[in-house]
């Protein structure tokens, strides 16, 4: 598949590690549909993008981590509830799905499938899911905030009581500040 998306396009080629077949996949996807390379749309996007500081990027951003895992085992809790595992039942039932699908290593159904393969019930499998599944989504959360470091950014503090104020202020003072917005053609 790398050897065939390098004939349509080396750009994403050059890009992708040859054993990445999820992100192949999606390129020649995006090659037969379209007609166009991924790397078109990618430069297209770059060129369309508006100059630094003409746009805001806000995100909401813990500063206590322990408040951020009480949130992610919160979470799980309602997802069990919820009747997660039934759902993931359901999908095991189809018989077309299997671990190694993109859809199913999605953080919590990989974990009820694991516990389930492993022939968890009742009680202990309620407690390996919770335990795994907020695991696998706390190393989520690290890596996510990890990348929004990277960007130009405006945190604000997801668990502080007036965040919705903060955040409506942040935009309001931003708003005010831009230059008049261009024309759409």
């Amino acid at each position: 598949m790398h050897a065939q998306l390098a004939q349509v396009d080396p750009a994403t080629a050059a890009r992708l590690a040859p054993m990445d077949a999820q992100r192949i996949q999606r390129a020649l996807e995006v090659w037969r549909v379209s007609g166009q390379p991924l790397s078109a749309f990618h430069t297209r996007g770059q060129a369309e993008r508006p100059p630094t500081g003409a746009h805001l990027l806000i995100s909401l951003e813990p500063t206590e981590r322990a408040w951020l895992h009480q949130r992610i085992q919160q979470r799980f809790e309602q997802m069990w509830q919820a009747n997660f595992v039934g759902e993931v039942l359901a999908l095991r039932a189809r018989g077309d799905l299997h671990l190694n699908l993109p859809a199913m290593r999605c953080v919590g159904y990989r974990q009820v499938w694991e516990a389930l393969d492993a022939g968890l019930t009742g009680q202990t499998l309620q407690a390996q899911v919770m335990d795994t599944g907020c695991a696998a989504t706390r190393q989520l959360a690290k890596r996510q905030l990890t990348w929004l470091r990277s960007l130009e950014r405006h945190p604000l503090a997801a668990e502080a009581p007036d965040v919705a104020t903060r955040l409506l202020d942040t935009v309001g003072r931003f708003a005010k500040a831009c230059p008049t917005p261009p024309a759409l053609p």
